[in-house]
Order: structure tokens, then C-alpha cells, then sequence
């Protein structure tokens, strides 16, 4: 009787993550993988929880790790071995030589003012992918309260751990652009949640040969290459930011653990580690200018897009090569996965993990003036 008890409840259990639909048969997977053959990273494929309703997420209060770093990153940037290259003047940093496993609390905390301050380091060699859930989770927890996503999907046992998943069957045609004459999808993680997402990581686990690169921005060098005068008419207006759009692309309602929110976000937000700001709005979730017209919101809106999404000076390009992972600040960058990648049934996947941190609630301080701020109104004032 006992036995069939523990049966019974191992059942239950089983039944409450289910196999998200893939190419893949995650039975003979997970057998393969118990006689080390098969696909490596079977554990790591996208289940769902049915009928799991959560209540809305709350606000609570964040304090950046970043905010006890050095700031000149001496436990950070002088370990032995390690190499660290700009990529870019405004956005992005290659290390090599140097594992993100193995970084101390000293080390992380420098990590993320290195990332609030580049916008994305980018680690090669890595053996991340490797270190087991559970660590994987313990490093994003680090850094922030870790986000559990309003569609459901996960790594089974792992609610956190967020897989990002296309093979022949699972996202082959994305809903999301299905409709449009390119894949880009510019966006910050999840704007539409009160408390914002911080300090991310996102590797790749399995990928096509070709393609399937993602995109990433600096938000922080496109706020700054507005004039003054534009800046300042910016300041302390809100627009608002919806999760409804993202849940009407996808079909299986009955996945969703939380209900769709619409929330309110400066648009441009102040760092709380850098005290820099950005503009923070996206093309994907933010909605109207608060306090303007439809025609006003809309005309501002859609400049900003543009600017944002076309000034190539904040603009690069990640390739993912095996053991890569990147760390980037979802308050000072934006990205978009390129779907570029010819799916071939049986063979292609794009098999991606992220773990992602939440931070604080955007907010807008304005007595925080960064240095091209001042630079620019010592300019202004020269003119005048």
C-alpha cells in the first residue's frame, strides 16, 4: 500500500510538468541521455505546468549587488589570465580566460557594475552550461530575485530557469512574426513587470550551424545622443508598458500561470549603480505616453523606436559559439534574437537558457546627471 502511495504521488507529480511540444521524444531523450547518448541537453527542455494560476507579482525593494563594487573592478579585471576587450565604444565586452563559475562575491558584484556600465559582457570558453541546474539558478539568484516567466515555460523542476526553445515543430513559424517582413524584435526583457529585470544571463546550449545570432543595443548612448534639450523634455513623462500583446501570440491559454499586467515606467530611467540614465522604451511592449494624445504619443513613440533601433554607433552583433555566455543589463541595453536560420525537421534546433534576475522598479532621479550631461550643458551654455 505504501509503495503505491509514493507511485501515486510520483504520478501526480509527473503530470504537473509536461513536455512543451518539440521534435524531440523527451521519453527515449531522457533514457538516452541515463546510457550518456542522445541529446546532451535533454534536461534542459521546455516543460509546462497546466492550470498553475499565480497571483499578480508584487513590488518589493532591490538592492544592486553592483552597488558594493570597487569601481575600478580590480577583483574583477586583474585576474590572472583573464582578458578583457571592448567590443565597441558604446556597448559590449569579450573576456576570455576567466570562468564565471568560479568568480568569487567580489568578483560578481564587479561583474554586474561592469555590465550596468557596458551594457553586455560577453564570456567565452565557458563551462556554464555544464555546472548543473541548481548552480546555474544559485548564480542568477545573486544578482536579483529570480523572474519566473507569465507563460509557464521552464526547465523541468526548475521554474526559474527559462529555456528558449525553436526546432522543426516548436516555433519553427513564430506568432510573434509570423506577420512581419523581418525576425527583429527589439525589446527589454518583461518591461510590462513592476519590478524590472536587472543583471542577465542567457547561453546558448544547442544551435544551427548558421545563424540565430541575437542583437543588442545600448539604450544608455541612445538617450545620450539626444540633444539637451530633447532629454529634459523627456524627463519624468511615463508611458505604459503591456504583457497582453506578448500573451496573445501564444495559443495554449491554459499555460499561463499569472494574468497579463500593464504597468506605467518612466521613460527614461535612472541606473541605481551607474546613476546614469537610458531611454527605456521598446517597440514590442510599451504602449502610449502617458498625460498625451494618441497622435502625440504615437509621433514621439515611433521616433524614439527609430532612433533607438537604427543608430548603429550603440548597435553589435553576438555570435554564439559553443561555451559562450553573455551577462547583460536588460535596464541599459534592448536585443533581439534573429531568427534567420534555415529549420531543417529533425536536425536544426536553437536551444537557449536564460536566468533572469529582476531589479528595482524603474524609476527617474533628476538630480542624477551623467558626465555627457554635464559635457553637453557646459556646450549649451557656451553658446548661449
Amino acid at each position: 500500500m505504501a509503495t503505491e502511495t509514493v507511485t501515486s504521488a510520483a504520478t501526480a507529480i509527473d503530470r504537473l510538468e509536461l513536455a512543451a511540444e518539440t521534435s524531440v521524444d523527451y521519453e527515449h531523450q531522457q533514457a538516452s541521455l541515463f546510457n550518456m547518448e542522445g541529446y546532451k541537453y535533454a534536461a534542459y527542455l521546455p516543460h509546462f505546468t497546466p492550470g498553475l494560476q499565480q497571483p499578480p507579482l508584487e513590488e518589493f525593494e532591490h538592492t544592486d549587488v553592483g552597488l558594493r563594487a570597487d569601481p575600478e573592478k580590480k577583483a574583477l579585471l586583474k585576474s590572472p589570465g583573464a582578458d578583457f576587450k571592448e567590443l565597441t565604444p558604446a556597448i559590449g565586452t569579450e573576456v576570455r580566460g576567466l570562468q564565471l563559475s568560479a568568480l568569487t562575491a567580489e568578483q560578481k558584484d564587479e561583474l554586474a557594475l561592469l555590465a550596468a556600465e557596458r551594457g553586455i559582457v560577453v564570456f567565452r570558453d565557458q563551462d556554464f552550461k555544464d555546472i548543473g541546474p541548481d548552480r546555474q539558478r544559485e548564480f542568477g539568484a545573486y544578482f536579483g530575485r529570480l523572474h519566473v516567466h507569465q507563460m509557464g515555460g521552464q526547465i523541468k523542476g526548475y521554474p526559474e530557469l527559462l529555456p528558449v526553445y525553436r526546432d522543426f515543430v516548436a516555433g519553427a513559424v513564430d506568432n510573434e512574426i509570423a506577420n512581419n517582413v523581418s525576425s527583429i524584435k527589439w525589446h527589454s526583457d518583461m518591461s510590462y513587470e513592476i519590478n524590472g529585470i536587472g543583471t542577465t544571463i542567457f547561453l546558448p546550449l544547442d544551435t544551427p550551424e548558421s545563424g540565430g545570432d541575437t542583437l543588442y543595443l545600448s539604450t544608455t548612448a541612445a538617450y545620450n545622443a539626444l540633444s539637451p534639450s530633447f532629454r529634459e523634455f523627456l524627463h519624468g513623462k511615463y508611458a505604459s508598458h503591456s504583457g497582453f500583446s506578448q500573451a496573445a501570440v501564444h495559443t495554449k491559454r491554459e499555460r499561463y500561470i499569472r494574468e497579463p499586467i500593464e504597468t506605467l515606467h518612466p521613460i527614461v530611467r535612472t541606473h541605481p549603480v551607474t546613476k546614469t540614465n537610458s531611454l527605456y522604451v521598446n517597440r514590442l511592449y510599451t504602449r502610449k505616453i502617458a498625460g498625451l494624445k494618441e497622435e502625440e504619443s504615437a509621433t514621439i513613440l515611433n521616433f524614439l523606436y527609430n532612433h533607438i533601433e537604427h543608430g548603429q554607433d550603440w548597435h553589435i552583433r553576438i555570435h554564439w559559439e559553443p561555451g559562450t555566455v553573455a551577462v547583460y543589463d536588460n535596464r541599459v541595453t534592448q536585443h533581439s534574437a534573429l531568427r534567420d536560420f534555415v529549420v531543417k525537421e529533425g536536425v536544426t534546433r536553437r536551444h537557449m537558457l536564460r536566468v533572469t534576475p529582476q531589479a528595482e522598479r524603474p524609476y527617474f532621479d533628476p538630480s542624477s546627471v551623467d558626465k555627457k550631461q554635464e559635457k553637453d550643458q557646459e556646450v549649451a551654455a557656451k553658446t548661449k
